[in-house]
């Protein structure tokens, strides 16, 4: 059978990349083709995206694409992280740098909106976890920091949705993204309009919404003959990178709550597989998500900060001359001695420190327990104490679903670290499968395909997955020792 290929343009808040999915109607093979650095940048004390070089980078890896596979390519989708966006005007200008979403002008902003909109009310209209990274809350700091950039703001976009007007001049956002921004309404599936005016917001800039799988148009003119690339399509994948990644995972079990998955990177993210937003009190005391998946289901799921403790612990080491790779800061952990210390993941001291392991050690002194006296042991504290929040967090999916979770799925870059896939095991006693590692492209190219009519369902995409990519199983081992490290970490998880 002749071999189709889709293009996946999959932006991660570390790096980028131009991802080709060589699809022959049974598997998928994924080819990179273009890799790029990606972070935050210092402008004046703010921290911002250089939108304009990734849109350099995309460029440079399209006309490679074109150089390598030629004209074969059917569409092309991009793929990023959920919450920030653009503002453009009527003109088509971008207003302003784009904020990175870890920049300071949000704090206090959440509490504050609640003094004007109940955190109740937020809730019901949203269904969304409250995070001061939310889009809605970066737009309320936006109102009061640059009051000028909002009336003339014409269209708001995500990320990926700027991306795709670039490529081919749509101006519309998709489902997926568009629901972690905390300004779109869980239940009547469009922008929740009626808080956004309550809060002052210009509800005329939010855009239409449409589905994965959505045709947007086809590349235009320019960026064609720039690339080398033919006028291919422009397809909406998942535009939000969880989202697409979840498409990938490899279960034989679509349409029940019995698995759950953690897209693993710099933030993890642990959820279910739900036909409805859950929006209970319980759901709101949990300060659990509702974000939109494919083919209308919801993410029942749950932000942790992730592997972000482990990156940036690593900048600092080599700040200080110690250059080590992520297997060997995995190594160095695994030799360190279990459970001296442990620290609540999500703690706000953690979510943009000026140095990690100074962060980790405070916190540690701060609680009164032992402070990791070497790098391994700050990075066995940060792993041990992911697993056990996945332990935490799994018991309030199970409790909101009603369904006990069989077993976990891990994909997505932090699937490699094998050693926090065994503590995930040990801590939450049920089976850890993971892979496959690149699974947010596999999403965002194999809906390109069911979009191009060569996939029907939801299910047939994750049986090619099961047929083109390699899992691993890790059993739960050593769990009285992690039960009794649970009992410790209760008392820290809701600190700092």
């Amino acid at each position: 059978m002749a071999t189709s290929n889709y293009l996946a343009v999959d932006l991660g808040a570390e790096s980028g990349r131009i991802m080709a999915g060589l699809f022959d109607g049974k598997t998928i093979r994924l080819d990179e083709i273009h890799r790029f650095a990606n972070g935050p940048v210092s402008v004046a004390d703010t921290m911002r995206w250089d939108l304009i070089r990734l849109w350099s980078e995309i460029q440079a890896g399209l006309t490679k694409a074109a150089s390598r596979i030629g004209q074969s390519a059917v569409s092309v989708g991009v793929d990023s992280w959920g919450v920030d966006f653009v503002l453009l005007s009527k003109g088509g200008e971008m207003l302003g740098q784009p904020y990175h979403y870890r920049d300071a002008r949000t704090r206090g902003i959440m509490q504050d909106s609640f003094g004007r909109i109940p955190r109740d009310e937020i809730f019901s209209q949203t269904g969304l976890q409250f995070m001061e990274i939310n889009s809605l809350y970066q737009l309320l700091a936006m109102q009061r920091r640059n009051p000028e950039l909002m009336p003339v703001a014409d269209r708001f976009l995500m990320i990926a949705d700027f991306f795709h007007w670039l490529l081919c001049g749509s101006r519309v956002v998709e489902f997926t993204n568009a629901t972690t921004s905390q300004c779109f309404h869980p239940v009547n599936r469009t922008w929740a309009f009626d808080m956004l005016r309550k809060f002052g917001l210009p509800a005329n800039v939010f855009p239409d919404t449409v589905e994965p799988g959505t045709l947007l148009g086809q590349l235009r003119e320019e960026v064609a003959k720039r690339t080398g690339l033919a006028r291919l399509n422009v397809v909406a994948p998942p535009t939000h990178d969880t989202a697409a990644a979840v498409v990938a995972i490899p279960t034989r079990h679509t349409g029940s709550a019995n698995w759950a998955y953690i897209s693993s990177g710099t933030w993890s993210l642990m959820g279910l597989e739900v036909p409805n937003a859950v929006l209970s009190p319980r759901a709101l005391e949990l300060n659990v998500t509702n974000e939109g998946g494919v083919d209308g289901t919801y993410r029942l799921l749950k932000n942790i900060m992730g592997l972000w403790l482990v990156q940036e612990c690593r900048r600092s080491f080599e700040r200080d001359g110690n250059s080590y790779d992520y297997a060997l800061l995995t190594q160095m952990a695994r030799d360190a001695s279990p459970f001296r210390c442990l620290v609540n993941p999500d703690a706000a001291a953690f979510l943009a420190p000026s140095d990690m392991p100074s962060a980790i050690r405070q916190f540690c002194q701060s609680t009164s327990q032992e402070i990791p006296d070497s790098d391994g042991q700050l990075i066995r504290c940060a792993l041990e104490s992911l697993a056990l929040k996945y332990r935490v967090v799994l018991g309030w999916l199970e409790e909101l679903s009603g369904e006990r979770v069989e077993v976990i799925h891990i994909v997505g870059g932090g699937c490699q670290n094998e050693l926090l896939n065994q503590f995930t095991a040990n801590a939450t006693g049920r089976p850890v499968i993971t892979g496959p590692i690149e699974g947010t492209a596999l999403g965002n190219v194999l809906i390109q395909a069911r979009a191009a009519g060569e996939l029907s369902s939801l299910a047939d995409i994750r049986d090619v997955v099961r047929r083109s990519t390699e899992t691993r199983e890790y059993e739960p081992q050593q769990t009285s020792a992690w039960d009794d490290a649970f009992g410790r970490f209760r008392d820290l998880q809701f600190k700092g």
